[in-house]
């Protein structure tokens, strides 16, 4: 190994993934340890970082050419000694010169001073921050000025940016290519407008908001009514996720569901106000979409709103089977099991769709309406490898028992469903036909009745849910 030139060495510790190998590797012999030294790119630190300045500076110098760093103080507690700081972000911007992508996760120490030290890292392009309470939307808009290289942006549970002027900012400065909204109390829907022109070149989306803050309020249409309506320029955005928003008619966040032709992956969790009409615009343009998933409101929440009731039918069903051609991977969830949409999906939209899209995988979350006949509609569903079912208690044995005619099927995974027995596995056991079965909560299914089902198996009983 002495012989072996550096750069036969480099190629060697670049198919290292894992730190534990990496580590065993440098510790071998000093020329290892060294190259190793130049080749580490990327550094997980937290709460074993004590005293955490010292011991990031000490890990700085060692690694010379970090380009990503991820702090992250999940599970801290004063004990462990005292976080990361203001003061460790400067020694982090001081001393790691190509850094890129950063991560701040759970760091509550961290203030708008730190981050303003983040403006000097002019090749920074990417910043998570996961829970960062003291962060305001000031020190989000030094950030702004200062890194004109940033692309992607996640802002996770900030609780303290309330103001928006760094969202005006990126709006003008057209550069952001991934925005991360979610759980920010102060940032609603309607301050989504102040992007402009920045909406041009996004390619990712995801904007939730913190739903036990937005039910603790009055449903309104304050927010969305700032947005005009007017053309949202959204041709690049190729995923788009948004959670607990109200979508108002022809504004603010139904304009952009109109208006994403090169859109390929649609996630809509809790969303009011969606329409079959949002539905039908937006697949008569998105021709590339492959993954939808759609988690609807019940009929139980609905009349706690003002003036919206509005709800998704078979007609956005019958859209999307018409105009998906490329569709991969479709998601229903109700909210309610209790409180079911009475009004909505039938099984024979469901069927619809199935049988007209290259589905590959197909999940159904408190789906009331699905029961045998569909199992036995699936039959047909030539693409189909990933099937999972969580409180569809309408499946019962006679039903899970055509599974194992399915042509393509390879993973199965049933959840909290009451209908399923040991006598519904039986087909399954010793045909080698699935790679992994999932059976999690169905109570009357038994450790026993899985045995032999699949390559890979597994199982997990607790009845807690229905009491």
């Amino acid at each position: 190994m002495d012989e072996l030139p550096d750069h036969l060495v480099w190629d060697i510790l670049s198919k290292l993934h894992t730190t534990n190998d990496r580590n065993s590797v440098s510790l071998s012999c000093r020329r290892f340890y060294s190259l190793d030294n130049d080749q580490r790119y990327s550094l997980r630190i937290g709460c074993g970082l004590v005293p955490a300045t010292d011991a990031l500076l000490s890990l700085c110098r060692r690694f010379p050419n970090l380009s990503k760093v991820e702090i992250i103080y999940s599970g801290w507690m004063s004990k462990l000694g005292k976080q990361l700081d203001d003061q460790g972000l400067l020694v982090l911007t001081t001393n790691c010169l190509s850094l890129t992508d950063l991560t701040l996760s759970y760091c509550t120490f961290i203030t708008d001073v730190g981050i303003r030290h983040l403006s000097s890292c002019l090749e920074l392009s990417s910043l998570k921050l996961n829970f960062a309470p003291r962060i305001t939307g000031c020190g989000v808009l030094s950030l702004a000025v200062g890194c004109k290289k940033l692309r992607r942006l996640h802002l996770i549970r900030c609780l303290n940016v309330a103001s928006v002027e760094w969202l005006e900012y990126f709006g003008k400065l057209e550069t952001l290519e991934e925005l991360c909204i979610k759980n920010c109390r102060a940032i609603g829907e309607g301050d989504l407008i102040k992007l402009r022109n920045s909406w041009r070149k996004l390619t990712s989306l995801q904007f939730e908001v913190d739903a036990n803050y937005r039910y603790m309020k009055v449903y309104d249409q304050l927010d969305v009514e700032r947005w005009p309506k007017q053309l949202v320029p959204c041709d690049s955005l190729v995923e788009l996720s948004l959670g607990n928003c109200i979508i108002a008619p022809g504004r603010g966040l139904a304009c952009v569901l109109r208006n994403c032709k090169n859109l390929e992956k649609l996630h809509l969790d809790m969303c009011t106000g969606v329409s079959d009409s949002d539905i039908i615009a937006l697949v008569q343009k998105a021709k590339h979409l492959r993954s939808i998933s759609l988690r609807v409101p019940s009929d139980f929440t609905l009349p706690l709103l003002n003036n919206i009731t509005l709800r998704l039918t078979d007609e956005s069903l019958s859209a999307i089977a018409r105009h998906c051609s490329k569709l991969e991977s479709f998601k229903i969830s109700f909210s309610d099991g209790e409180f079911p949409s009475l009004f909505s999906f039938t099984l024979q939209g469901i069927i619809t769709l199935i049988q007209k899209c290259p589905v590959r995988e197909l999940s159904l979350d408190h789906v009331c309406v699905f029961n045998d006949m569909g199992m036995e509609a699936l039959c047909s569903a030539q693409n189909l490898e990933i099937l999972e079912l969580v409180q569809c208690q309408e499946v019962s044995d006679e039903g899970l028992i055509l599974a194992s005619q399915f042509p393509s099927l390879s993973v199965l995974k049933l959840s909290k469903c009451l209908g399923v027995t040991d006598d519904g596995m039986r087909p399954l056991v010793g045909s080698h036909k699935l790679e992994l079965l999932v059976v999690e909560d169905c109570p009357q299914v038994s450790r026993r009745g899985v045995h032999g089902a699949a390559t890979s198996v597994s199982f997990k009983q607790d009845l807690s849910w229905m009491y």
